[in-house]
């Protein structure tokens, strides 16, 4: 085996020699070294000196745009599933965030569930989600089934706040 391993070589053509710079005038690359003949990426530390975003001097591209928006930092996005994909799990069955994730159908949980209604289900299932539009809500009563919102001061199908019990 160690034989083997010793005869193994890259096939031809794959590997290249390193261009060895600064060898002298008739290696091709010498004098200046294939830097060029002066200025800031000629000289030695070249790498370090010049930052992204860096237009020499002249307004660089990210200061010349205008600010637009705003970025809300305490944003909660939901898992987004659909009626057609809850139309996989059996009849009565119990859906709830966990089950979602084991059926692969949420990659996580971190900010909740809600469940939009796209597509149509035909049987009757319980679903337990953080919110629920209000047609998904009644597409899922109307075959049978029920809604339970989960998470305390979250917002229930109508869309109204839920007051919580003092």
């Amino acid at each position: 085996m160690s034989s083997e391993l010793a005869q193994l070589r890259p096939p031809s053509g794959s590997r290249h020699a390193i261009k060895r710079v600064a060898r002298g005038p008739g290696s091709g690359w010498g004098k200046t070294a294939a830097r060029g003949q002066k200025g800031q990426t000629s000289r030695s530390g070249k790498s370090k000196g010049i930052r992204v975003g860096f237009e020499g001097g002249q307004m660089p591209l990210q200061r010349r745009l205008p600010k637009r928006g705003f970025i809300n930092p305490f944003r909660k996005e939901k898992a987004v599933v659909n009626l057609r994909d809850l139309a996989r799990f059996p009849v009565g069955s119990v859906v709830g965030p966990t089950e979602l994730v084991e059926m692969g159908l949420v990659q996580s949980r971190a900010d909740g569930v809600k469940i939009l209604a796209m597509g149509e289900i035909g049987h009757a299932l319980t679903v337990r989600a953080h919110a629920c539009s209000v047609a998904a809500k009644k597409k899922i009563e109307a075959a049978g089934g029920t809604v339970e919102i989960i998470g305390a001061g979250g917002r229930d199908a109508a869309g109204e706040t839920e007051q919580l019990e003092q």
